[in-house]
């Protein structure tokens, strides 16, 4: 069993950086892919970034990249997301999730936080 903890949202305007925390506990082969997602009102559901915790592997969607970074703190049981250069439209619940292996396929993240909310303003 996983347990996955989210916190860091907030309400930041536009150009504003926030960092948000995920830490997570049970077997650490259930842990190999980290991975945050956010979905907003009326929209699917999005992979945002992951990290591969074994071989600190990286993947961020393209409308993030440059701005946002995953990063982990293995002795705290912790991912990060750090978020830079925030856009409106960065706006959305943001979940982080794991799952064993495949880190790349969005299919198969079973374990997930109950979300932290990031609101931009413009």
């Amino acid at each position: 069993q996983v347990q996955l903890m989210e916190s860091g949202g907030g309400s930041v305007q536009a150009g504003g950086s926030l960092r948000l925390s995920c830490v997570f506990s049970g077997y650490s082969y259930n842990t190999t892919c980290m991975g945050w997602f956010r979905q907003a009102p009326g929209k699917e559901r999005e992979k945002v970034a992951y990290l591969y915790r074994e071989h600190g592997n990286t993947y961020y969607a393209d409308s993030v990249k440059g701005r946002f970074t995953i990063s982990q703190d293995s002795g705290k049981n912790t991912v990060y997301l750090q978020m830079n250069q925030l856009k409106p439209e960065d706006t959305a619940m943001y979940y982080c999730a794991a799952k064993r292996n495949y880190c790349a396929l969005t299919a198969g993240y079973g374990y997930w936080g109950p979300g932290t909310q990031v609101t931009v303003s413009s």
